[in-house]
Formats: C-alpha cells, sequence, structure tokens
C-alpha cells in the first residue's frame, strides 16, 4: 500500500536504523565509493541549438536568467569547457588510475559529442 509517507509503491525508505546489514564487502573494505560523472554538455538551451532562449538553470551562475533571443557566451563557455577538456581530463585521469565510473549522460549532449 501506498501511505505516502514511508513507503509508496513498494518502496520502503526507512532505512536500518541502528541494526545494517552487513553487505560483505571484498577484502573487507569498509566504504564503498560510486563515482558518477554527469555529460549534459550540448543538452542544455541554446539559440544554436535552435531554442528560444539560453540556459538558465544547469550551470555555476548563479542567479543566471535565460537571455531571450541571444546567445548567453558566458554559459557557452561552461558547457564548451566540459566537453572540449573537462570530460577528456577526467576521463584520462580515471583511465590512467583505472578507476571505474558511471557516466550519466543527457541524450542530446550524447548525440552531439558521439
Amino acid at each position: 500500500p501506498n501511505d505516502g509517507k514511508a513507503q509508496y509503491g513498494g518502496r520502503d525508505v526507512v532505512g536500518y536504523g541502528s541494526s545494517p546489514p552487513d553487505p560483505k564487502w571484498p577484502n573487507g573494505a569498509k566504504v564503498a565509493l560510486n563515482l558518477v560523472l554527469n555529460y549534459e554538455e550540448g543538452g542544455e538551451n541554446c539559440l544554436l541549438h535552435g531554442d528560444g532562449e539560453s540556459e538558465k538553470l544547469l550551470s555555476e551562475i548563479v542567479g543566471a536568467g535565460a537571455i531571450v533571443g541571444q546567445r548567453h557566451a558566458n554559459m557557452e563557455s561552461l558547457y564548451d569547457y566540459g566537453s572540449r577538456s573537462g570530460f577528456w581530463r577526467l576521463h584520462r585521469l580515471l583511465t590512467e588510475k583505472k578507476v571505474p565510473c558511471t557516466v550519466f549522460g543527457v541524450g542530446m549532449a550524447m548525440e552531439r559529442n558521439p
């Protein structure tokens, strides 16, 4: 049943409290690390993509607002850095160190940057 609180749609989100299960991780490890890289470059709103305004939400620019009918050079440069350099720097580092990583990719970004 869905009580809208602790259980909904079959999910139990209460947790284990003071009695967590023993996951028996390899080599007795005490910590598990899940590294996820978000790849969004090319999926943002941009006039060059046919959008009517620039991106306003997905950035580190505090208080960024959409610019209607104009390109947003600052916003575009943030995204361009990620696809041109940032991703590849991380890719080389993780590959060199043999660190596994999951990439969550925006579909449009993957189409534009195969």
